[in-house]
């Protein structure tokens, strides 16, 4: 029996980042251990996927009587960071998943120190 591909999904104003594996090299070319890696600060890697970001309440419930209040679909403030962006974020927020034998860091927008984004011309 074979079942359907599973997606991951990113919840909250969370973002998915891959992470470049490897060996790390300082400027001159020497090879730092994994113990210097993991003693610095900050990491960086790649935007998987976003989650929808905060969500807001709706301003217009307020105005109205609870018990008519129907059914309305939830606003999210949006998240800054996009798919493809490489982020540089604080090591320590970053939460490492496994997902189809494949190694991912979790990290709140909030951790996120700076993107770079490839901006195509007009």
């Amino acid at each position: 029996m074979e079942f359907p591909p599973r997606k991951l999904l990113v919840v909250g104003d969370r973002v998915l980042i891959r992470t470049e594996e490897g060996e790390e090299r300082t400027r001159v070319g020497l090879y730092l251990p994994a113990t210097a890696i993991d003693s610095q600060q900050v990491q960086e890697g790649t935007i998987i996927a976003t989650g929808p970001g905060d969500p807001m309440p709706d301003a217009s419930t307020f105005d109205e009587e609870p018990w008519r209040i129907g059914e309305k679909t939830p606003r999210f403030r949006p998240m800054q960071a996009r798919v493809g962006d490489h982020a540089i974020f604080f090591r320590k927020a970053a939460v490492e998943i496994s997902f189809e034998e494949k190694k991912y860091l979790v990290v709140p927008q909030a951790a996120i120190l700076a993107l770079v984004r490839d901006e195509l011309p007009i």
